[in-house]
């Protein structure tokens, strides 16, 4: 008779046989490294750095990973080393997948016109794993990229490949907490007195948000916080319709609020229907009490700015 650690020890070692196999070999970048993709990260991102614009432009240490992705089109040069490994997780039952972490490591700085080649390797698979999202294993590929064919970095991505857990229900009227730590609890302290704080550095007078324990422009890690005044504009947007989840209730439009200050926020967009909302709006902070213990900063549509 076969027990159960028996099948899991088993499973294992198939699993285990992947690692050090090839997921691509001489992979090579659908683009040159170029200013236009690095204008658009540097805006989704906002960062200013002039070290990445003019005649001298280098690229974000931290697009490494842009260069080497396949697209809606895919890559041609993936190994079936991979899928294979997928197909034995999913066959026994781990078919859920979340992308846990990723590593980086710079080793040469990039610049427009340099073609990137990469290859990547099944690098490790874990024991089986118990998790709160369920049992199941984590799996660690690294790309080694290269520039014109020089070492440019090393990206490590792990996920966790499992099989969900069963969950207690929970009640229908509660909404998920926010998670509040060192970083964060004195935006939510302004929260609770109806202020939203921004964080300015005090080193070069940079604002930020989301709030974060050092200045990206300077590195000071001395701040200190102002007071937004509420207004902004609406400068990107989703209407969420699918999945349903408890305590929301779909269709219901989310927005990226660019304040008046500089700094832009993710949060609900309230007071005008969701197919009604549009790029520019402008909209007006409000603190909407959700439960007894928990209230949000929203953004209400000023008056006359819909429909």
């Amino acid at each position: 008779m076969t027990t159960g650690d028996e099948v899991t020890d088993r499973l294992y070692a198939r699993l285990k046989a992947y690692e050090g196999r090839a997921a691509a070999i001489s992979g090579v970048g659908k683009d040159l490294v170029n200013e236009p993709m690095i204008r658009h990260w540097c805006e989704a991102m906002g960062d200013a750095n002039p070290a990445y614009t003019g005649p001298d432009a280098t690229a974000p240490p931290t697009m490494l990973q842009v260069w080497t992705m396949g697209g809606l089109s895919g890559h041609t040069d993936r190994s079936a080393a991979q899928d294979e490994l997928f197909a034995l997780l999913d066959g026994a039952g781990y078919t859920s997948v979340v992308a846990t972490d990723c590593e980086q490591e710079y080793l040469r700085t990039l610049r427009p016109g340099d073609r990137i080649t990469f290859d990547a390797v099944i690098e490790s698979v874990s024991e089986l794993k118990t998790t709160k999202l369920g049992a199941g294993h984590f799996v660690t590929t690294r790309m080694d990229v290269r520039a014109d064919g020089e070492p440019a970095g090393t990206h490590r991505f792990r996920i966790l490949k499992y099989a969900p857990a069963r969950r207690k229900p929970k009640a229908v009227d509660e909404r998920p907490r926010p998670v509040i730590n060192r970083d964060n609890a004195g935006f939510w302290e302004g929260v609770a007195e109806h202020r939203l704080l921004i964080q300015r550095c005090e080193g070069c007078g940079t604002l930020r948000f989301p709030w974060l324990p050092g200045c990206g422009a300077c590195g000071s890690p001395a701040w200190d916080t102002v007071d937004a005044s509420g207004a902004g504009t609406v400068y990107s947007y989703v209407v969420i319709h699918h999945p349903p989840f408890p305590a929301f209730d779909p269709p219901y439009a989310v927005g990226l609020i660019e304040l008046v200050e500089g700094v832009r926020m993710v949060s609900n967009v309230v007071g005008a229907p969701h197919d009604e909302v549009r790029i520019g709006m402008p909209v007006q902070l409000e603190f909407l009490r959700v439960d007894h213990r928990l209230e949000l900063p929203v953004f209400r549509a000023s008056d006359g700015s819909a429909g």
